[in-house]
């Protein structure tokens, strides 16, 4: 199978690409691992929308910037991430005082999926 559908695969579906390559229990893992942050993520109302012009008026440009790419990082969640801002359980950029948290673990489930895309593409050329 080429490398761009096993990774395309493996960020829609986490751990995916570790499915691709019958590895059921790395499988099991990177899905469990990555879906329970997101429903955390969900639970403790984290913001799965893209900030608003107002929310960055009053910030220089590097803040603005790293705000732009938590809420990049919370897209590589893949379909559970998806899912929650589909639905709408996912509440705005700033849902609640403990938003915080929930996108903490949103931005966390992102970063768990592309380490395991990038572990299982590196474990297929070994």
């Amino acid at each position: 199978m080429k490398k761009t559908a096993m990774a395309i695969f493996g960020w829609l579906v986490p751990g995916g690409a570790y499915l691709l390559m019958r590895r059921y229990v790395q499988f099991a893992v990177f899905s469990s691992a990555v879906t329970v942050a997101v429903i955390a993520g969900v639970v403790l109302q984290g913001g799965a929308g893209w900030p608003r012009p107002e929310e960055l008026a009053r910030l220089d440009g590097f803040t603005a910037l790293l705000l732009q790419a938590g809420a990049a990082a919370k897209l590589l969640a893949g379909a559970p991430y998806l899912a929650a801002s589909a639905t709408g359980a996912a509440g705005g950029f700033l849902g609640s005082r403990v938003h915080e948290y929930g996108s903490v673990l949103l931005m966390m489930a992102g970063v768990m999926n592309v380490l395991g895309v990038s572990s299982a593409l590196d474990q297929r050329e070994g």
